[in-house]
């Protein structure tokens, strides 16, 4: 079986001039390598692909694939993430990973918090901010929690999204609309424990593989930012979930995921509020896959399951999607 290759490479957009952060989301040299060796020892025959505009190109020469191994984050719009699974519709491509309306939704956190809410599942209370005008209008009481509407990795997050004044409110959102050009999500702080869980499956078959904490190593607000993620290995310690803690995030992870229908394999973020009661904080669709230091790959390691595992797992439930269509 032929699989393609899809993913937006860091060090392309690096040498047009974009930052570090700008480019945070997309996937080191390592990363591809690491899936490709995964696959081709699993029997498949790779070929690399690269981002959405790569795409484009080998479809017109008439390059065709099995099935596309899809990680490609997109680098422009609120739509990014859809842009190469909606590319592969168009020729009846089949891929990995949920498909172009759930991953544009899931982008947007907000749509998103309204989808598992209606679910039933926990969540902060929130609002949104798209000009400073919007400020006026948030009722939440202090203290709030801050972050671009649109992004992942941890971008536009740090140790000042945690706000304690309206003057801090209206400083921060207006930074934040600034440098990202984008709305702001406003939410209720949650204060307590943070955690992370990784799914594989779809529907009925979506399946918890481990529920992650994350200890911070130093004293603080505790915050899982673009600048801590960057680095972990000095920042933070990862340790499995067990007993009720496991089971209460695992339940609502699931539930999320399912009412989202996301597929093949992802993460779900959970914070604790005030009450200990678990709360959905965003769902990752789209996976950071470096087999080192990538959340799932971490969890599943934890977990006792090695990097072809997951891949494994993720393909499997690919292709029996496929083949049910």
């Amino acid at each position: 079986m032929k699989v393609g290759i899809t993913y937006d490479l860091r060090e392309d957009y690096l040498k047009q001039g974009y930052s570090k952060e700008e480019t945070a989301e997309c996937d080191k040299a390592e990363t591809i390598d690491g899936i490709e060796q995964a696959l081709q020892s699993l029997g498949y025959d790779t070929a690399r692909i690269g981002s959405a505009k790569m795409l484009v190109k080998r479809l017109a020469k008439g390059d065709r694939w099995d099935i596309v191994f899809n990680i490609a984050e997109g680098f422009h719009g609120v739509a990014r993430e859809s842009q190469v699974p909606s590319i592969l519709e168009i020729y009846g491509i089949p891929y990995t990973f949920s498909d172009p309306m759930v991953l544009a939704i899931t982008l947007d956190k907000a749509m998103t918090k309204i989808i598992v809410a209606k679910s039933g599942v926990p969540t902060a209370p929130f609002a949104v901010v798209k000009t400073l005008k919007d400020i006026s209008a948030v009722k939440l009481p202090f203290p709030l929690f801050v972050k671009p509407l649109a992004e992942g990795t941890g971008k536009g997050i740090s140790e000042h999204s945690k706000i304690i004044s309206s003057a801090r409110l209206k400083s921060a959102c207006a930074k934040l609309l600034r440098k990202f050009r984008q709305p702001v999500l406003v939410e209720t702080y949650l204060p307590g424990k943070e955690y992370t869980v990784g799914i594989v499956g779809t529907g009925s078959k979506a399946r918890v593989i481990g529920v992650m904490e994350i200890h911070f190593k130093n004293a603080g607000p505790g915050i899982y930012s673009y600048h801590t993620k960057a680095n972990y290995e000095k920042l933070v310690d990862y340790s499995l979930a067990s007993g009720s803690i496991k089971k209460k995030c695992a339940e609502l992870s699931l539930k999320a995921w399912r009412a989202l229908d996301c597929r093949d394999g992802g993460r779900i973020d959970i914070r604790m509020d005030a009450a200990g009661t678990p709360n959905f904080i965003e769902v990752n669709p789209l996976p950071g896959l470096n087999h080192i230091h990538s959340d799932l790959p971490i969890i599943c390691r934890l977990a006792g399951l090695d990097f072809k595992h997951l891949i494994s797992k993720i393909m499997q439930s690919a292709l029996a999607r496929c083949n049910s269509r």
